[in-house]
Parts: structure tokens; sequence; C-alpha cells
């Protein structure tokens, strides 16, 4: 199936919209309507047709499916979060994001054993998981348009779509309870730093494939400084705002192709430098 070329577009997109302009229910609104024409042009190429290999659909239904439909749950989650979320203080909105991360972990406890089954890797189940034909009743999230395809639908995809997006969102959430209890206390003595004249002109997804691939390497203060911290320098020192670089560094680990795309590119680049010289 040639679904490789649409999810890289689709993952060009997404990019392009997490790193514009805009706040959050804005991009949430957009996010939904874009995710939405991915998932019916992949609809269109899977449904009614045959996979060379039972492997091939399981591969399909357990990781390339839920890639995409887990956005979906995620914008259309985040818009419903964000639009009744309470801007009276601090410790209102904290209240509210706590009780938001609570639900998404109930429903990891209410789904544990397909949960610890999914995280694990396990394999033995899932011809009864990810092949289509095979209908659980007990779905667990709200009943999209796009479940109701048998041709397009497996037992689990939608779960596995559902795991992955709570995911995304508690990291989200815990991020904006972070901000906000951090801004409760009292802020510490700093020494103002001059502006740094350097302004990063790439994108912010590959500043923070670089930001977390030089905090995996313990190379500064060896290792001992936090993601948070390395994060604020990034944004002082090239004049940027990273934004949920949490939830972006998710995008990343879910990438099908090269996890390490902007690494990659570095890589090639310096190789390409260093052979010019030497000619």
């Amino acid at each position: 199936m040639k679904y490789q070329k649409l999810l890289s577009e689709f993952e060009g997109q997404l990019d392009a919209l997490e790193s514009g302009n805009g706040d959050v229910l804005f991009k949430a609104e957009k996010g939904i309507v874009l995710v939405e024409k991915s998932i019916r042009k992949l609809q269109k190429q899977i449904a009614g047709k045959t996979f060379e290999a039972q492997t091939d659909e399981i591969y399909f239904f357990k990781h390339v499916k839920p890639q995409i439909f887990s956005k979906l749950i995620y914008y259309v989650k985040l818009f419903n979060i964000e639009s009744k979320r309470p801007r009276v203080n601090n410790a209102a909105q904290i209240k509210y994001l706590q009780h938001q991360i609570d639900k998404f972990q109930t429903f990891f406890n209410d789904n544990l054993e397909f949960y610890n089954y999914y995280r694990r890797g396990a394999m033995s189940l899932d011809e009864q998981y990810f092949v289509r034909g095979n209908r659980d009743l007990r779905l667990p999230l709200e009943s999209f348009h796009f479940l109701i395809d048998d041709q397009f639908s497996t037992c689990q995809d939608g779960t596995v779509a559902t795991i992955m997006a709570y995911d995304m969102l508690i990291v989200y959430l815990r991020k904006e309870v972070d901000d906000l209890t951090n801004a409760l206390e009292p802020p510490k003595n700093m020494t103002m730093e001059k502006p740094s004249k350097l302004f990063w002109t790439g994108s912010k997804t590959d500043l923070i494939e670089l930001l977390y691939a030089l905090h995996a390497s313990s190379s500064i203060n060896s290792g001992t400084v936090d993601i948070k911290e390395l994060a604020a320098h990034f944004e002082h020192f090239y004049n940027v705002d990273l934004g949920n670089y949490y939830h972006t560094f998710i995008d990343i680990r879910s990438r099908k192709t090269s996890k390490t795309r902007f690494l990659d590119k570095l890589i090639e680049l310096l190789n390409q430098r260093m052979d010019a010289l030497d000619e």
C-alpha cells in the first residue's frame, strides 16, 4: 500500500501548523480539519483492499492508522478542554487541568490489560486485535464516523490511537500545570542577561530535536541539567519560543521514517563541507 507519501505530507503539514502563529484553540480547530482530510485520503487507499500479507495489515492498523487517528482524538479533546478552561486564577486552572489528567489516567486503568499488552510491545494477540473482521462492541472512545467502516477498522486500532492521544494530552496538560505552578511561586533572584543577537531561522521542530539530542548526550553540566532549563536557555539564546516542546518531542518519536531527521541532515551537510574542503 502506498501510504508513506501521505504520511510524510501529513507530518509536514502538522509541523507547519504547530510551529506557526495562533493560539491553542485556533491550532486545535485547524488540526481537526487537517487530520480529517488525511484520514479520508487514507481511508480511500485502504477500504475494500487486501494487504499482500497479514503482517502488513497488522502493521498498518497497529502503527500507521493510529499515528494519524490519534491526532484527531488529541485535537478534539484539546479543543474541548481549552474551550472550557476557567480563566479566573492560576489555582483554579491547576485544579481543572489536574482533573483532566486524572480522567485520562482513569482510562488507562480501565483498559489496563490491553494497555499493558500495547506498552510492552506484545504481539501474541495481534491477529485478533489488528486484523479486520474481529469487531469489539466495547470500543472505549467516542464513535467517530470513521469507525463505522468495517474495512477501515479493527478491534483495537482505535484504542491504540486513544492511548497515543492521551499520552500527548497528559504531556501538554502537565506542562500547563507546571507553568501555572511556577507563576504562583515567588521569582528567584536572577541576573539580567543581555538579549542575544542570534535568531533561530530553522523550524522549531528541528531545534527541539537538537535540544533533546544534547540533553541525551549528557554533554552539558555532565547531564545534570533538566530539559526545562535547557529549553529556556535555547529560547533566550536564539530568541525563539519553543512552545510545547514536550508535545513536539512525542511527535518526533512517532515518526515512521527517520526519528532523527534534522540530526541526519546536519551529519550530511557537515560531511559535504569537509569533503569540499578536501578537494
